[in-house]
């Protein structure tokens, strides 16, 4: 699903608002890095303010298959400014489904 928005004033006109709290920071960090990779996000496993905006650790499905454990998942780290813009992102870690951390 692409994202269709035009730039008006600085800002996407899809997320016409500054970011609003951490919920509000997940929200478009899964929003932008499921525009950008096409791959669907699963959730949010972190959610920081840092000193140029948000860091937000999102967990995606990048390759599906049957059982559903055995799917491959990955997590990565979306950078946000205080307005939402994507500043960077960038996968850290890639894991089955029903894997466990060390």
């Amino acid at each position: 699903m692409a994202e269709t928005s035009k730039r008006h004033g600085g800002r996407d006109t899809a997320d016409p608002a500054p970011i609003r709290g951490a919920t509000g920071a997940a929200r478009r960090a899964s929003r932008r890095l499921e525009n950008l990779t096409g791959h669907p996000v699963d959730g949010v496993s972190a959610v920081s303010e840092e000193e140029h905006g948000w860091r937000v650790a999102v967990d995606v499905l990048e390759v599906p298959r049957i059982p559903d454990t055995t799917s491959l998942m990955a997590t990565y780290e979306v950078d946000l400014d205080q307005d939402g813009k994507l500043l960077r992102f960038r996968r850290v870690r890639r894991y089955r489904r029903a894997a466990a951390d060390d």
